[in-house]
């Protein structure tokens, strides 16, 4: 063999080989997918909730943001926990901890009991969720990395927008219960196959424990989740949001400059030292904003707009999520091809192109218009998404990437639950900006185009951001 195919060979080996690399990640990704189709599957079950368990829109909110908070607490830490714990051992719990979690809340008898079963699951997709891009970025060799990313993208685009389907149908044949009974028997299976499969990968160096940046970590990442919950209720003016927010980034300030000045940091922030990490970060982050903001606002406007039946919108929300998975499913090798520039641009202008679609609806818009419009916005947010990911992850070595992953993922919530209550607030915001006399319809309607005008300034950001993707340029 000639030297130049020693060096191709050398580096177009995994950094830790595995002999069944796909079967190795099938557990977490079935654990990653339900832990993503939890995160907006209750959304389109909200208003039955409410009538159920006797609670007002703000309670019953926290079922959402509630969730959103214990990712907030317990991503930033996962980094440290590879460092202590076994992959094997992290998986395997965090999988049965969502069984659990799972269980109690399908038998809750009040929503305190179904809050609590909510935040166990979380903690289980805290610890998968950033795993998952680790562990595919040391068992694939690099040229195999973007159908990886790929399949992972297609769980993290797929679950939550074929999550109000799934709960459409459930709600109009059963009770809101099934859909917690409905995560155990994947969740069994992910399990026996992480056991049967899942290798170690990470070596435990066991650091020593900095409580303090722990504490700063879980108040302030904790803090600014629950701000922008109670935002969505309170308005952004509160007292209350605007003294737990400023509380909260000061926090998170003095926590990001502890990291950036310690030996060994829990979450190693100089990975945004390196531009193109910290593109593909970005963009990564405005993509899943976009997600879930429209994702949360469309099963809505189905119901409250266009009073559809509650069963239904689950049915007419399927292409969208059909239409995502394939795109998700190809868009990883398109980027072996073709390289991220081109997909991002491509992607978020026809983004632009869905969300301008869904500004022009009424409440009298015909179903087939909105639905298309729905298509447009999954097919462009997953063309964006994994190749922008891979392209962010792909400038790390194999010591930075767990902590690229845990940060990616970390303020992907964030940005989530960010999204999901600002458009909430321009929600209320254009319902109550509604010329008199509207119907109901129309004046929920006008309210949803306010709150669009969210995920479109992203998309907006996102493809002029797309710009400074350099492909060529050097990684590693």
């Amino acid at each position: 063999m000639s030297e130049s195919s020693e060096k191709m060979s050398a580096t177009a080996q995994a950094a830790v080989p595995v002999k069944h690399p796909m079967l190795a990640m099938m557990g977490m990704l079935i654990g990653g997918f339900v832990g993503m189709l939890s995160e907006t599957s209750l959304n389109i079950a909200l208003p039955s909730l409410m009538a159920q368990l006797n609670v007002s829109v703000g309670t019953i909110q926290w079922l959402v943001t509630g969730y959103m908070l214990i990712i907030g607490i317990v991503l930033p830490l996962s980094s440290l926990l590879t460092k202590w714990f076994s992959t094997r051992q992290l998986i395997i719990f965090g999988l049965i901890d969502f069984m659990v979690g799972a269980i109690i809340s399908a038998v809750a008898p009040n929503f305190i009991i179904l809050l609590i079963g909510r935040m166990i699951q979380e903690i289980a997709t805290g610890l998968i969720l950033p795993l998952m891009f680790t562990v595919a970025t040391l068992i694939f060799p690099p040229y195999k990395l973007g159908t990886a990313m790929g399949l992972i993208g297609l769980v993290i685009m797929f679950a939550p927008a074929i999550g109000p389907t799934l709960s459409g149908i459930i709600l109009g044949i059963l009770s809101w219960r099934w859909i917690f009974w409905l995560f155990v028997p994947f969740l069994l299976v992910g399990t026996i196959l992480a056991i049967k499969y899942l290798p170690n990968v990470n070596k435990l160096s066991k650091p020593k424990i900095d409580v303090l940046s722990i504490l700063l970590s879980t108040i302030g990442f904790g803090g600014l989740v629950t701000a922008v919950s109670m935002a969505s209720n309170s308005g952004w003016g509160s007292p209350a949001v605007l003294i737990t927010l400023i509380v909260a980034l000061v926090i998170l300030y003095f926590y990001i400059s502890r990291q950036l000045h310690s030996k060994t940091p829990i979450l190693n922030f100089h990975v945004f030292e390196r531009p193109n990490f910290r593109i593909g970060a970005v963009l990564v982050m405005l993509d899943f904003g976009i997600i879930l903001s429209s994702m949360y606002l469309l099963p809505m406007f189905w119901q409250n707009g266009l009073a559809i039946a509650v069963a239904l919108t689950g049915v007419v929300m399927l292409p969208g999520g059909v239409v995502n998975a394939v795109v998700s499913a190809i868009s990883g090798r398109i980027y072996d091809r073709f390289g991220a520039r081109l997909l991002a641009l491509i992607g978020f202008l026809v983004v632009i192109i869905g969300v301008v679609m869904l500004l022009f609806t009424t409440a009298h818009s015909a179903m087939w218009y909105v639905i298309l419009a729905h298509i447009v916005i999954m097919i462009g947010a997953p063309l964006a998404m994994s190749p922008t990911q891979t392209f962010g992850l792909n400038a790390l070595d194999a010591h930075t990437a767990g902590d690229g992953s845990t940060i990616m993922n970390t303020f992907q919530q964030i940005i989530g639950a960010i999204s999901t209550a600002v458009a909430t607030s321009l929600l209320g915001v254009g319902q109550r900006a509604s010329s008199s006399p509207l119907t109901s319809q129309n004046a929920f309607t006008n309210g949803v185009h306010f709150g669009l005008f969210f995920p479109l300034v992203l998309a907006i950001i996102a493809f002029l951001l797309s710009f400074r993707i350099n492909d060529k340029s050097e990684t590693k």
